[in-house]
């Protein structure tokens, strides 16, 4: 092709960035033993038959959405579901709030509504400071409900209203989002190990 793009090396470039940003992880014993303890906190929640919610916007509502199934559904296992759901699936809900009172108030009040003592709130915000997330946070600590926050590097606003907060260390936002997915992956998994 006559004016076909040469962009290999910037291929190559993000991976590599990819890659980095994995190997810090791997390398943070104080996040692996992170990762350990929300595995252990999602086995005892499901045992006890409590229930894990997800929220975040944009890309980080598709990954919370996608993670929440993962519980839900299967992941490696043919097993009974676990009840995990991402609290911005319903559109009119999100709408109507957002509308009538502010967006900054989609989550809390659903939290408020359907959270419980002992439940699990997950909130993904690469940047930590996602309004929304912090509000639904100070709700489920009003509710003894269990928070974790997945952030980047600094952990922004969210990392002083969480219990624990998995702070990716890279301020690259697609690179946090991916290194998400792997540590919401590798909980997904364990927890599914464990349990059976």
């Amino acid at each position: 092709m006559e004016n076909q793009l040469n962009i290999v090396e910037d291929i190559a470039t993000r991976i590599s960035e990819s890659i980095d940003v994995k190997s810090k992880l791997m390398e943070d014993p104080a996040l692996l033993n992170m990762v350990q303890d929300i595995v252990n906190i999602c086995v005892y929640a499901i045992s006890a038959d409590k229930r894990i919610w997800f929220c975040g916007n944009g890309g980080s509502a598709a990954d919370a959405q996608h993670l929440a199934a993962e519980f839900s559904g299967r992941f490696y296992h043919d097993r009974d579901p676990y009840f995990a759901e991402a609290l911005h699936v319903n559109t009119s809900y999100i709408t109507a709030v957002a509308n009538d009172y502010s967006y900054d108030q989609i989550y809390s009040r659903l939290v408020k509504a359907k959270a419980r003592d002992g439940d699990i709130l997950f909130g993904l915000s690469t940047s930590g400071n996602s309004t929304n997330v912090i509000e639904a946070f100070k709700q489920a600590n009003k509710q003894d409900v269990v928070t974790i926050a997945m952030t980047g590097e600094t952990g922004g606003k969210l990392v002083d209203e969480a219990d624990l907060c998995l702070c990716i260390p890279s301020q690259d936002t697609p690179r946090i989002q991916e290194a998400h997915m792997l540590l919401g992956h590798i909980i997904c998994e364990l927890v599914e190990r464990e349990l059976m």
